[in-house]
């Protein structure tokens, strides 16, 4: 059918690849921060890449009390002005490894004295060599333009590096439970391609999220925009009462991300009001309450720990991206005016 089908089908084994054969890795490079006392980090990323930056902003935050800083590379490319991160432990984060801006944060850091970790696709790329260590998603070639495979490989090397900086065994086996879970979710496809003509008058929605899967959110809408040319605009539930819920009338589609956890109850809440003022919900939850309000609901047959649950939560998300793509008559793997590779200064 397309690159993209075939790829998002591949996370489970690229999963398991990167959680089997980058562990000892993440763990010498766990040992390395914990040698250097980095006490925050400055992570520098763009698109997909910025996304998975979000979800490592809770993880370090959560499991390894790290405050997590998103780099503006613009003032390291741009203006000239990098501010000091000398005692940070810096992060790129690149599927390709190529893009000159992200380059420059970590090569910054490095001469400003930091510790300096490529998560990249490529080995050979310009910022594998430009840092002090390498975290290698070993996903393959990426084909088709719309990252998916690349995205959850480096949610897993993210959390590996996390898990493995907090000593965490159970969390560990957590993870390795990832891969089973996400070839489970995969089974939902059958029934988002029977949806998916429901959503091709769409020209806006929204996405909502929060935690964990707030990260969830920026990236359904990524691929919403990037492949179907929707206007989906990702918040936080907190932030959506701020003002932009003023937007939701009769029939406004809406994608809720409401798996069980800790926010689970701000989200049901959300949902509620938002049913009351008769949005289209599409929600993605393993919870029976929040899928009761559905007009399409997507069941998480497979339901993680609320910290692992991007994993899951993200997959619909990408095969409603590509169904919707098809019922409009569109290329999955060219969307218009793009390029697998983006090099920004």
């Amino acid at each position: 059918m397309s690159y993209l089908r075939d790829e998002i089908h591949e996370q489970p084994h690229v999963l398991a690849n990167l959680l089997e054969r980058q562990a000892q890795s993440a763990a010498r490079i766990a040992a390395a921060i914990r040698a250097r006392g980095a006490r925050y980090a400055v992570i520098a990323a763009r698109g997909t890449s910025d996304n998975a930056a979000r979800y490592l902003q809770y993880l370090f935050g959560a499991l390894n009390r790290m405050p997590v800083a998103l780099a503006t590379p613009s003032l390291f490319s741009i203006y000239q002005t990098p501010p000091w991160i000398g005692d940070a432990l810096v992060l790129g984060v690149s599927q390709s490894g190529q893009s000159p801006d992200i380059v420059a944060v970590v090569e910054e850091g490095k001469r400003q004295g930091a510790l300096t970790v490529a998560v990249t696709n490529d080995p050979g790329s310009p910022l594998a060599r430009a840092a002090d260590h390498v975290l290698l998603l070993q996903a393959g070639q990426e084909r088709a333009v719309a990252a998916t495979k690349t995205y959850t490989a480096q949610l897993a090397a993210l959390a590996l590096l996390a898990v493995q900086l907090a000593g965490d065994e159970e969390r560990l086996n957590e993870l390795r439970q990832v891969p089973a879970a996400v070839e489970r979710t995969l089974a939902l496809e059958s029934i988002v391609s029977r949806f998916a003509q429901r959503y091709t008058y769409a020209t806006e929605c929204v996405v909502l999220g929060r935690g964990y899967n707030y990260a969830t959110a920026f990236e359904i809408a990524l691929k919403l925009k990037e492949l179907t040319y929707i206007v989906a605009e990702p918040y936080s539930s907190a932030d959506f009462r701020h003002g932009p819920v003023a937007i939701v009338e009769r029939g406004f589609p809406v994608i809720a991300v409401a798996p069980r956890g800790a926010v689970y109850n701000d989200m049901l809440a959300l949902i509620r009001e938002l049913a009351d003022r008769e949005a289209e919900l599409l929600i993605i939850s393993d919870q029976e309450e929040a899928l009761q309000l559905a007009s399409t609901p997507l069941r998480l047959e497979a339901s993680l720990p609320e910290w692992l649950s991007p994993f899951t939560c993200v997959v619909p998300g990408q095969l409603l991206a590509l169904y919707i793509t098809l019922a409009k008559g569109y290329n999955p793997d060219h969307p218009r005016g793009l390029r697998k590779v983006t090099e920004t200064r």
